[in-house]
């Protein structure tokens, strides 16, 4: 009976002990790796400035990524905070009158079936409803704690990723088991579909968020500035994320009374900033890079779930990773070896 050699038992002893130890790592790591992504999205767009500073301007590394890293945080996490705090106190507000807002849901239910015959109450499990709405608000309060230890590991990952450029370039080529060409192929796969998400898509998200605060001011809607950040956050999913705002403000103007400013603010949404989705799409993301929305979209179902709202930057990417992985796997081994 052949036996396996000492050298295979021991190669494969030591590969279970890597995926082993690995997945503990990994799944400790969980809650907070969207500050792990953070820090490698802030290092792909801000490393050809951190060279320039060091290089042309003669900065110390040390002084240079602290400054970077400072406006980083001023011009996206400043902003993203407020965004997240606007939306928690308006899901507080919402969860803590949570009988009150489905009572008002209610009566305006109501008067559609007194309209249309239609009765919608009776298929409606309320107590759900307003068990979910608290859940959700004490969630949100529950993972702030993660949040603040994530940004924290984004940052202090950032300074040494900025101040260790070379060492963390020969790091990565002699740990990952590839060689160099495909290394390079999957880099600047990565390099270009984070900078086209993580610019591109804010870019266009943002544009329809203002476009959609004309119209919101137009037509006198409640909360403008609310509704804007609703608008920009839903624009970064392909397809349907405009509806996300603009939907909810067509129901609760017209729950409201107001018929013209309710049909006003849906037909603008759906002509006016659903055509500028296509043509600001069309001109920003073809300039950065040639991403199917096809990806985007896909990308942004898998990523969310698993990384949190960074996942609309790396969904997309995991996607195009994956394909590029597929692709070298085919050059490599997928031809037949020649006699």
């Amino acid at each position: 009976m052949t036996q396996i050699a000492p050298k295979i038992i021991r190669q494969i002893f030591v590969l279970l002990l890597i995926l082993l130890i690995g997945s503990l790592i990994f799944s400790e790591m969980l809650p907070y790796l969207s500050g792990v992504l953070g820090a490698i999205t802030f290092y792909i767009l801000l490393r050809k400035p951190m060279r320039r500073l060091v290089k042309t301007y003669k900065w110390k590394s040390s002084i240079a990524a602290l400054t970077l890293m400072l406006a980083s945080f001023i011009v996206v996490m400043v902003p993203l905070s407020g965004f997240g705090i606007m939306l928690g106190n308006k899901i507080s507000d919402v969860a803590a009158n949570s009988e009150k807002v489905m009572q008002a849901f209610q009566d305006q239910v109501g008067k559609i079936k007194l309209q249309t015959g239609l009765d919608i109450n009776s298929q409606m499990d309320t107590e759900a409803i307003t068990t979910w709405l608290s859940d959700s608000a004490q969630s949100m309060v529950g993972n702030t704690f993660n949040l603040i230890i994530a940004i924290g590991l984004m940052y202090f990952m950032l300074y040494f990723m900025l101040t260790n450029r070379q060492e963390l370039r020969e790091s990565l080529r002699e740990y990952i088991p590839m060689d160099t060409d495909n290394i390079n192929e999957i880099g600047r796969e990565v390099q270009t579909m984070v900078k086209s998400n993580a610019i591109g898509i804010p870019l266009v998200a943002i544009a329809q968020g203002l476009i959609a605060l004309i119209g919101f001011l137009i037509f006198g809607i409640e909360e403008p500035l609310f509704w804007f950040v609703i608008v920009t956050i839903g624009s970064m999913i392909p397809f349907v994320g405009t509806l996300v705002g603009i939907l909810p403000v067509f129901i609760l103007t017209l729950s409201n009374g107001d018929s013209f400013q309710a049909w006003g603010i849906l037909i603008y949404g759906l002509v006016v900033v659903g055509s500028t989705d296509n043509i600001i799409r069309l001109f920003v993301l073809k300039k950065l890079d040639n991403v199917h929305p096809l990806i985007t979209l896909i990308g942004v179902i898998v990523g969310v779930p698993l990384f949190g709202f960074i996942g609309l930057i790396f969904g997309p990417l995991l996607i195009s990773m994956f394909m590029a992985l597929v692709k070298i796997y085919k050059e490599e081994y997928g031809k037949a070896d020649k006699i």
